[in-house]
């Protein structure tokens, strides 16, 4: 499943950067696992703060394992939080685990399963915080953007949880507003975060989404405030701008599009 692995250093004298098929995908900084490197996974990671108390442990399952940033981050922030990674390339994990070893005590199970069928084996209700940032040849593999698996998200999902997922996509956003779509037909509500270049269709980027029975917006916008900063877009702005899509489903799927990031 692999394809050309690279963990190269990364921007900071103790980070590594892990790159796959010539694309960045995940940097850990050694010394200071909470020093996120991507603007969308400081995103992300704001959702896991949000989520509970600072200091609170957590029930996180990450769809999509990479190296591992994000369960560190978690591990560091919530000591004693409980959390299962769904990667299926165990040849990316143990590249990942061998040059980035995670500490003794820190709670990450890694699963060698594909998203989808991972979360069948997760029990009901089990999750404070799912986190889907998977991709395979550089694409969100369709499968996991389907109502139906959003359903299996739903479920093992507890009931004040909250998903966060990453997209990749430019303006129109025909892809997006589809996975928007089969989101509402399990979440109340929703959110969408980006650069303002990429909301505005100047280049294509990452857009996070964040779902559940309510969504943190203000806590979100807070912490995104400033010149240059991401955009919030809340719920009934998302509504306004991309509803109306059918969402995929059943044999209809499709993964996202090649991103064009370096």
């Amino acid at each position: 499943m692999s394809g050309r692995i690279e963990i190269v250093a990364g921007a900071r004298p103790e980070s590594l950067l892990l790159r796959k098929d010539g694309m960045s995908q995940s940097e850990v900084d050694l010394a200071d696992p909470t020093r996120l490197a991507f603007d969308y996974v400081r995103r992300m990671a704001d959702v896991v703060d949000l989520a509970a108390p600072a200091g609170e442990r957590l029930r996180v399952l990450h769809i999509g394992g990479g190296a591992l940033t994000l369960p560190r981050y978690v591990a560091a922030t919530r000591p004693g939080s409980s959390q299962i990674v769904l990667e299926p390339d165990a040849e990316l994990t143990a590249a990942v685990r061998a040059a980035m070893p995670l500490e003794r005590g820190s709670g990450i199970r890694v699963r060698p399963v594909d998203g989808r069928a991972g979360l069948t084996a997760v029990a009901d209700a089990s999750s404070d915080v799912v986190l889907l940032d998977a991709f395979a040849d550089g694409r969100v593999p369709g499968d996991l953007v389907t109502a139906e698996a959003f359903g299996e998200i739903r479920r093992v999902l507890a009931p004040a949880g909250l998903l966060a997922v990453n997209l990749v996509e430019g303006a129109p956003f025909r892809h997006t507003r589809r996975v928007l779509a089969g989101m509402r037909e399990h979440f109340a509500a929703l959110l969408v975060t980006a650069d303002s270049a990429v909301l505005k269709g100047r280049v294509p980027g990452n857009v996070v989404v964040v779902a559940g029975a309510t969504v943190p917006e203000a806590g979100l916008t807070g912490r995104v405030s400033g010149p240059g900063a991401p955009r919030v877009l809340g719920d009934a702005t998302v509504r306004d701008m991309w509803g109306g899509a059918q969402p995929f489903a059943g044999a209809d799927t499709e993964a996202g599009p090649v991103p064009s990031l370096p």
